[in-house]
């Protein structure tokens, strides 16, 4: 895998991981039979698996940004790429996602490998459909618990869609950090839904989907990306 290399990728065998010791420092791995995890901070306050979004990777400005603010916060991160997402690192090629069950088994995959490798809980995130990915594994899996940064509530422009039938069935808490302009969910139109008691919503302000706001707000997205990932290490260590 060319891409991950010139990333400083290293290539390993899954039981490699349980002999590199944690640093606060970026490592990032090729793993045999799950792909590439870019991992970095040291587990104090909590873990988190991270999936990205349908069209962009771990690597992207914004998931290093949250990633590295989680860090910062004493989390221990593990950022992954979805198969369908190393081809288009590879091939310079935009693909669409898989049906979201493929992915969910893919997360599932890395769950099963990650969470024997400390006595922390591990919990589950993502951005948008990442996001979506770890509220859906987490009825199946029984992790500590779920962030979403910008969950797709609705494809954009199709509210009566809606992508929350499974909330019903979590049993772990979840938090998601929103946008109050994003198309996959308003503020507005959120405020209409029956959601379960465990699911906590943050709003950011003037934030669209990738947490962006107008610049007459006040604020930039760096500063709203950097509020949603203390919200979130916060909403962790508080469990």
């Amino acid at each position: 895998m060319s891409y991950y290399a010139d990333h400083g990728f290293e290539a390993v065998a899954p039981n490699d991981l349980k002999g590199r010791p944690a640093s606060p420092a970026v490592q990032r791995f090729v793993v045999e039979g799950v792909g590439p995890v870019s991992v970095s901070g040291m587990p104090v306050g909590g873990r988190i698996l991270l999936a990205h979004g349908a069209g962009a990777g771990h690597l992207s400005d914004f998931m290093r940004q949250f990633a590295a603010m989680l860090v910062s916060q004493g989390l221990q991160v593990w950022a992954i790429d979805f198969p369908y997402m190393q081809q288009m690192s590879e091939q310079a090629k935009r693909r669409p996602p898989p049906p979201v069950a493929t992915s969910v088994d893919h997360f599932a995959a890395w769950y099963d490998l990650l969470a024997p490798l400390h006595d922390t809980p591990l919990w589950l995130g993502g951005k948008s459909m990442g996001g979506r990915v770890a509220s859906l594994l987490a009825t199946q899996y029984p992790c500590a618990g779920v962030i979403a940064a910008g969950y797709p509530f609705h494809p954009p422009k199709k509210p009566e869609s809606l992508r929350t039938g499974h909330f019903s069935h979590l049993s772990v808490p979840m938090l998601i950090l929103q946008g109050e302009r994003d198309p996959f969910g308003t503020r507005e139109e959120v405020a209409c839904y029956a959601l379960p008691d465990s699911l906590r919503i943050h709003w950011l302000t003037d934030g669209d989907h990738d947490f962006k706001p107008r610049r007459r707000s006040g604020v930039n997205q760096q500063v709203l990306i950097d509020e949603a990932a203390i919200v979130a290490a916060s909403f962790v260590r508080a469990q």
